[in-house]
């Protein structure tokens, strides 16, 4: 199978380029390198295309090499950059994609996979945890608005014109090559600062709790939605496991061997307190589970930011 995988030189797309390698697959990164890195990536094995989705010359690029799929995962990742500026968010996630979904339009592309996001579904009552696919959509932010409105383009380029899509939508991914963004991004700033012994802020009580995926169980989950027959629909990616940010510190003290120093800063507006997603979807449409245990995954990211991987 022919691959393109853009973003493919961030976070996840660095894992999943290596899963999709592992799988034999022909594998080409398009990729602007304006917060993804190009030493990310394997040293070779695939294709690298330094451009931008949102550019012309991407989407002739793209249309030429009639691609089998495009796994798509690049555009603007954070709730914060967009609340600052909603045209840019607007620009990278939603014009981008439609650029990208021209190109597998008139180039007879099979299929589509999206990275979308838990924060579509928005601040909802804990009585609709975990939250499942069927859920309405009421995203808080241009983020995760903008992520919703590429779920409904990739709808309608199914009806108008017969092109295939799986949506996933992820919990908190975490893991390697992570940087301090994103939303899996307190993963990350805990586990550098750890590394270097130093101490942790959080802010507000501790008690709010995310749905943490290690990136490799992501890049699995991403492959299987390459080839599922159950296509046209969305899929949570999560370990339907709500873990609290103290018992993420705790898990971290198990691993460094010593107490973590906690200061407590005010909670942050629009922060949702309680997030766990339903995974039964995926289980059942892509054959797919989680594998990778918090610690596990923790120990991966540690080792990694200490050098040692």
């Amino acid at each position: 199978m022919r691959v393109l995988v853009t973003g493919g030189a961030g976070f996840i797309g660095s894992h999943l380029v290596r899963r999709l390698l592992s799988l034999g697959y022909a594998v080409t990164v398009l990729d602007n390198l304006s917060t993804g890195l190009r030493e990310h990536l394997p040293a070779s094995g695939f294709t690298f295309w330094e451009m931008d989705v949102r550019e012309a010359a991407a989407r002739r690029a793209i249309a030429a090499e009639h691609f089998d799929a495009i796994v798509h995962l690049a555009g603007q990742t954070t709730v914060d950059a967009s609340i600052r500026d909603p045209y840019f968010d607007a620009e990278e996630n939603i014009l981008g994609t439609v650029n990208v979904l021209e190109a597998a339009r008139v180039s007879g592309v099979g299929r589509v996979v999206f990275a979308s996001t838990a924060a579509a579904y928005g601040d909802v009552t804990e009585d609709a945890l975990p939250l499942r696919e069927d859920l309405p959509l009421a995203p808080m932010s241009f983020y995760g608005l903008t992520k919703v409105m590429v779920e409904r383009y990739l709808a309608l380029y199914q009806a108008h014109y017969g092109l295939d899509y799986v949506v996933l939508r992820f919990a908190n991914v975490y893991g390697e090559r992570q940087g301090d963004k994103g939303e899996g991004g307190v993963i990350s700033i805990f586990t550098r600062r750890a590394a270097l012994g130093e101490g942790l802020t959080i802010y507000g009580d501790g008690g709010q709790t995310r749905d943490f995926i290690y990136a490799g169980d992501v890049a699995d989950g991403i492959a299987a939605a390459l080839v599922t027959e159950q296509v046209n629909t969305a899929y949570n990616l999560s370990t339907q496991t709500e873990t609290s940010l103290l018992d993420l510190v705790k898990t971290l003290e198990h691993i460094e061997g010593h107490a973590i120093e906690v200061t407590h800063g005010p909670a942050r507006a629009g922060d949702i307190y309680r997030s766990v997603l339903s995974n039964a979807r995926a289980k059942a449409g892509l054959h797919w589970h989680p594998e990778t245990s918090l610690e596990t995954g923790l120990r991966r990211t540690v080792a990694y930011f200490r050098g040692e991987v």
